[in-house]
């Protein structure tokens, strides 16, 4: 695998309505790999790869190929700058689920248009030699929480504006069995689509369906770049390509672990957006089986995924999802098992 292609898409900062990075990233990547590459409205990346062998049509009167549709998000959850005071503090307003718990002392990077700024955010609040054990037990509120870019307050004035954004700043980590960085969700879904479709275009593995895979933009806020991007495409087949749970960790019951790390490929039954095409599924385990690789049913009881943007596309689409089983999810320390990636 080209671990080097995941650092890079994963430091690549994009937050929901900012994956302009991210596109560009790959649109250069795959260039050489799709025949058509074109950026809808909402900044979607939508890459059609024709058919390379006859058939697969969609019925016998018709000549076009069947049209299979992936979809993977661009964008990281992340912030928006929405005030800035006379101190040069910055304050922030989410873009996507966090959790607070998961934010106290973190490095950021504030993207503006005249630069990049690293600073670290905090809460609000006093530090612990001068806090009561009343105020320890306190778990601060997202609008609690501010960044300090350690510059002087008229230099941030004059630097930072309302709608600049953030990301974390946490570096990429390579280990023995798993990677772990900010953004696996979803950039993990980029890279396996870039991945995918390079070895078919290494192995001039013949096709008779059109490939169409789209970098979708704002899944995080609400699956909207899937939307536009999914009546546009007009697929026959769709598969969502993301992230879901792994809780195989200590605190959390073995039937609420979702997908277990080296178990394989997630095959998602379900989730809060989508029920997948029970056929697709079935089909995708006997493809599974019959090259050896390890997959896993799923259910995630809350959250969605781009899938379900196709799904609910025009007249409707048959549409699954493939997921890669991934820890901590929506922190700067989500974990994917290697062999799951792969």
């Amino acid at each position: 695998m080209n671990i080097d292609l995941l650092h890079k898409l994963c430091e690549t900062p994009g937050i929901p309505g900012r994956e302009e990075r991210v596109r560009a990233f790959i649109q250069k990547s795959a260039r050489d790999l799709f025949d058509d590459i074109r950026t809808d409205a909402l900044g979607s990346l939508i890459c059609t790869r024709k058919p390379t062998a006859k058939g697969s049509a969609r019925s016998n009167k018709m000549a076009k190929p069947t049209r299979v549709m992936l979809a993977a998000h661009m964008d990281e959850i992340g912030f928006y700058i929405r005030h800035v005071d006379d101190q040069g503090f910055l304050w922030l307003n989410p873009a996507g689920g966090f959790d607070p718990r998961n934010l106290f002392s973190r490095r950021v990077l504030v993207c503006t248009d005249n630069g990049d700024y690293q600073g670290v955010m905090n809460p609000g609040g006093k530090p612990i030699h001068i806090s009561t054990p009343e105020d320890r037990k306190k778990v601060p509120e997202l609008n609690e929480f501010f960044i300090d870019l350690g510059m002087r307050a008229e230099d941030v004035l004059k630097n930072v504006k309302i709608g600049d954004f953030v990301v974390m700043h946490e570096p990429f980590l390579n280990l023995p069995t798993c990677v772990i960085s900010k953004a696996l969700d979803n950039r993990i879904a980029c890279f396996v689509a870039l991945e995918a479709v390079r070895e078919l275009h290494r192995a001039k593995t013949k096709h008779s369906c059109e490939v169409v895979v789209a970098f979708t933009t704002q899944e995080e806020v609400g699956l909207r770049g899937a939307m536009t991007a999914a009546h546009s495409v007009n697929a026959d087949l769709g598969v969502g390509l993301d992230v879901t749970l792994a809780c195989d960790t200590p605190g959390v019951p073995d039937n609420q672990r979702v997908s277990k790390h080296g178990d394989g490929c997630a095959l998602l039954m379900q989730d809060s957006s989508m029920i997948a095409d029970h056929e697709l599924v079935r089909d995708m385990e006997a493809i599974a089986k019959r090259h050896k690789i390890a997959v896993q049913r799923s259910i995630l009881p809350l959250g969605g995924q781009d899938g379900a943007a196709i799904q609910r596309s025009h007249s409707g689409v048959r549409t699954t999802a493939l997921c890669v089983g991934t820890r901590y999810i929506h922190t700067v320390t989500e974990s994917a098992n290697k062999k799951d990636l792969q």
